[in-house]
């Protein structure tokens, strides 16, 4: 008996182990099925319009932000000509030359010229 029981005790262990091995629900890992397949490729599809559409966000971006830069670069040329032509008429009125003022205030757009007719 000693040799039967331990034969049965070697096969109950060997079904033990099929069971494991075989007796467990769910997706086998790496197997996928048709549905999946198309999810997938529907998830692939949805990522690649999402890139596209976020590269075209960035690229009006970047065109605003050029497009600022460009806009305040022009005013500061304007201002820094403005204030030279300023800093040339202070110079002009300390060296107490014969400047005429209303002229001058004209010029720099504090008087209106007046229309005589």
């Amino acid at each position: 008996m000693d040799c039967d029981s331990m034969q049965m005790a070697i096969t109950e262990e060997h079904q033990l182990t099929e069971r494991k091995e075989s007796g467990r629900r769910g997706r086998k890992p790496g197997r996928k099925t048709a549905s999946e397949k198309v999810d997938i490729k529907a998830k692939l599809e949805r990522s690649r319009q999402s890139a596209r559409e976020c590269r075209a966000r960035k690229k009006l971006r970047y065109q605003y932000l050029e497009e600022l830069v460009t806009d305040r670069e022009k005013a500061v040329i304007a201002l820094r000509t403005e204030l030279e032509r300023l800093i040339q008429w202070d110079r002009r009125l300390s060296e107490n030359a014969d400047v005429d003022v209303d002229q001058l205030l004209t010029d720099i757009g504090v008087l209106k010229q007046e229309q005589t007719n």
